[in-house]
């Protein structure tokens, strides 16, 4: 790839797995790519190291205690250049900076909404990992993206398959580009072969190890739930125009295909590869070109079988909780992906049974009013209610065992 000058970089959520694959990539094009911006929310030795290799112009972090820390350590690493700052404020600030060219959307849940949406607003090419962004305000962010002319780049595995395996105008509606359905493929995660006496006494520890993907606790809580497929199903809509019919989730242990499309003409198109952030990641950041993502090439005689099967929602209730929340549509998404994330911290914490996750989520909903998502304001309203209403459920009864 030649460019006349480096492209600069903003990465928002550096320290977590997509951060460090990014990191990764663009460690291996210097010539290429100059991160200008990096971000943290607590994890300031991580966020220290990655500005003592990289040399970013700034740093944010989120408290002024851990900002001032920083500061410290790089006065004395003699890398007083780069500026630190913190909170919401200066987040929102580099990701509309405006000599940044594209911004790496890669913090894990509600908190990436704001900061995404200001790179959007500011026109920006924005590699999304942040699903959340799009389960929560979808229609409106779209329309923003249209609105301000950015370039929306998925970086998650699935989307970034669908992506490549699409026309490259596919707005408007599918089937008016002979696309008849969108696989959406799903590892099924840890406990697909699990009963579901035996899905009671998951562990965090066995949730978090996923079998072939390298991810945070939480993402990977998600996908031992399938709740990450639910609220990946939701995100395909909005990035794709699609209905909730045309999309399909698919069980494919290996981890190989990571998604398909279905064509009018009978055709099924799949984007392949070994299961490694940085190839979606150098997709993004290289579109339309491409360039090495230090990834092996995939070894077919290796793999030497691939499976299929369909997602058993009756032991993995996340799934259809997501599809029922994108049917109802309004704040709805916005109010499951909250109530998720309460549930999952409360299950990391110890305080919820794994199966208490879907029970906790659906109890949620069931005593949520769903709302029409027709401003941020309202939307941000919705999803700090059904926190709160999650919150107090979570104290007031018992989820133990059984099916949500």
């Amino acid at each position: 790839m030649s460019t006349s000058s480096p492209r600069k970089v903003t990465l928002l959520g550096a320290t977590g797995s997509i951060g460090r694959s990014t990191l990764d990539v663009i460690g291996q094009h210097p010539d290429a790519y100059e991160l200008h911006a990096v971000t943290a929310q607590r994890s300031r030795e991580a966020l220290f190291e990655i500005c003592r290799r990289f040399e970013p112009a700034r740093a944010v972090i989120g408290t002024q205690e851990d900002a001032n820390w920083l500061r410290a350590q790089l006065r004395e690493a003699r890398l007083t250049h780069i500026d630190v700052s913190h909170g919401e404020a200066a987040l929102l600030e580099v990701s509309r900076a405006p000599e940044v060219d594209a911004v790496m959307s890669a913090i894990v849940g509600a908190a990436g909404l704001l900061p995404t949406l200001a790179a959007v607003e500011a026109g920006k090419r924005v590699l999304l990992a942040n699903k959340e962004a799009l389960v929560m305000s979808g229609g409106l962010f779209m329309d923003a993206v249209s609105r301000h002319g950015a370039t929306l780049l998925p970086i998650d595995s699935e989307h970034n398959a669908i992506y490549q395996c699409l026309p490259m105008q596919h707005r408007g509606g599918l089937s008016a580009h002979g696309v008849s359905r969108l696989l959406l493929t799903a590892s099924g995660g840890p406990f697909r072969e699990w009963s579901l006496s035996a899905l009671e006494r998951v562990t965090p520890d066995q949730a978090c190890a996923h079998p072939n993907w390298s991810m945070g606790r939480k993402i990977s809580t998600d996908s031992a739930t399938l709740m990450n497929k639910g609220l990946e199903l939701i995100e395909a809509c909005w990035l794709f125009d699609a209905k909730p019919e045309q999309i399909e989730v698919v069980v494919h242990p290996q981890s190989v295909i990571h998604s398909m499309v279905g064509y009018a003409d009978g055709s099924i198109l799949a984007q392949m590869g070994n299961p490694d952030m940085r190839i979606p990641i150098a997709y993004g950041l290289a579109w339309p070109a491409r360039i090495d993502a230090g990834v092996e090439p995939l070894d077919l005689f290796a793999v030497s079988r691939l499976d299929f099967e369909a997602p058993d929602e009756a032991r993995f209730p996340c799934l259809r909780l997501a599809r029922e929340a994108m049917a109802a549509g309004g704040t709805a998404p916005a109010s499951l992906n909250a109530a998720n994330e309460i549930a999952v911290q409360a299950f990391l914490d110890g305080k919820l049974p794994f199966l208490g996750i879907a029970q906790l989520v659906k109890a949620t909903l069931e005593a949520t009013e769903v709302r029409a998502a027709d401003s941020l304001d309202v939307i941000l309203c919705e999803d700090a209610r059904a926190r709160q209403l999650a919150e107090r459920l979570l104290h007031q009864r018992s989820f133990q065992r059984g099916r949500a």
